[in-house]
């Protein structure tokens, strides 16, 4: 899902920028001031207009007004912080944002975790690593792609930032659901180009629920490639979305091959494998955190642990995603067809006459259930967290007018 963060730097905000001042002298200022790092800047997926400036307008505006700031990218994130890089083999430790170390309590200043940086992010930075360096803003994001937390109430949770390409990993073994896919799909759609990566296609052992899979797939323009991980002429397939300055995120469930996808692009040894269970070919969570690595072809990779639950977050296009039935509900004799038992229904037409996998059409209902329900949970937060914003505005008055201000 495409979106735009905001910066949470103090009186720093999220700034829309006309281009055409931060020309020429601008220009001639920024590459005097990176010149020696904006090669190791864009091998980690920074991007350059051909004026040597960054392609994002907000971004240029900000790096105008933060004269001793400099970018650097979100690498690694753990509870204890964020690691980031400013060059392919120099990361490093930052201190981060105080509001980004608080609890999401509005009336405390805390902010909510989709507005905090993810891997793949881009943020300045000031003062020199390791010890001294320090986050001052979060630059907004280009794409974004994200899934509802798991747990009662609704919250949001980044996958990565900033990505180009999703691959989503499914092996072709007892573990191949195509109705996973379309789940990771509703995701991606909007933010990044999905690419469905079928590993494990030496021991293919489900081939004509996959062709089904795979043309379902095709049918809605999604690119499909039947890889065997651990085989680097196999896994080439995968270069025309790894090109220089491009980057890629890995997504689907432990086992599925993601961790020796990474070993194979990278031609070392450098994230864990596990092996799976020869029941249903499930595996253990082998990578535990995210982390961008930089690929020999100059792409970055974005490698994610297996996501148990996969919720929308209510803000997916399900009619995107099913164009296919869309399609078909278009052509039904009634504009609110339910698509049950009503006469002239021409996806139960299709399902009967075996152009429609029931199953793929039983998933969209689902999903367009979630979508629905997730969306109304959003919209009860944003009034909660307005309320909340209100209350603790008032709270502060009064104590103001008690207490003085301080």
């Amino acid at each position: 899902m495409k979106t735009r963060s905001r910066s949470r730097s103090g009186s720093a905000r999220a700034r829309t920028a006309d281009p055409a001042p931060l020309e020429s002298g601008h220009a001639r200022l920024f590459r005097s001031r990176l010149t020696p790092e904006l090669a190791a800047l864009q091998a980690i997926g920074w991007p350059l207009a051909d004026d040597g400036l960054p392609t994002e307008p907000a971004w240029r505006e900000a790096l105008v007004l933060r004269p001793h700031a400099r970018p650097a990218r979100v690498v690694e994130q753990h509870r204890s912080g964020y690691i980031v890089a400013d060059g392919p083999e120099h990361n490093f430790g930052v201190e981060s944002l105080p509001e980004w170390q608080r609890p999401a309590n509005y009336r405390k200043g805390g902010i909510a975790p989709e507005e905090r940086p993810a891997v793949g992010d881009w943020v300045l930075i000031e003062g020199a690593p390791p010890k001294h360096a320090k986050v001052v803003e979060l630059l907004p994001r280009r794409t974004a792609i994200k899934r509802a937390a798991a747990g009662e109430h609704y919250k949001q949770q980044l996958i990565a930032a900033n990505i180009d390409t999703v691959f989503v990993v499914c092996g072709l073994d007892a573990d191949f659901n195509p109705r996973r896919i379309e789940r990771y799909l509703l995701l991606v759609r909007g933010g990044a180009e999905p690419v469905v990566v079928l590993t494990k296609s030496d021991i293919a052992e489900t081939e004509s629920s996959a062709a089904v899979g795979v043309l379902a797939l095709a049918a809605q323009d999604v690119a499909v490639r039947a890889v065997n991980a651990k085989d680097p002429a196999s896994v080439a397939a995968l270069n025309p979305w790894l090109q220089p300055g491009r980057t890629a995120v890995l997504v689907g469930s432990s086992g599925a091959g993601k961790s020796s996808l990474t070993n194979t692009l990278l031609g070392i040894e450098k994230m864990k494998t596990s092996q799976v269970r020869e029941s249903d070919s499930r595996g253990r969570h082998t990578t535990t955190y995210r982390a961008l690595i930089p690929l020999p072809t100059g792409a970055c990779l974005i490698d994610t642990p297996g996501m148990r639950e996969l919720k929308p977050t209510g803000e997916e296009d399900v009619a995107e995603n099913f164009s296919d039935i869309e399609a078909l509900a278009e052509q039904c004799r009634f504009r609110d067809c339910k698509h049950q038992r009503e006469p002239g229904c021409a996806v139960r037409a299709a399902i009967e006459a075996g152009k429609l996998d029931p199953q793929r059409f039983a998933n969209f209902l689902k999903l367009s259930d979630e979508v629905a329900v997730a969306a109304n949970k959003a919209a009860n937060r944003r009034a909660q967290k307005a309320d909340d914003k209100v209350q603790g505005k008032a709270l502060n008055k009064r104590l103001d007018e008690k207490y003085g201000k301080h």
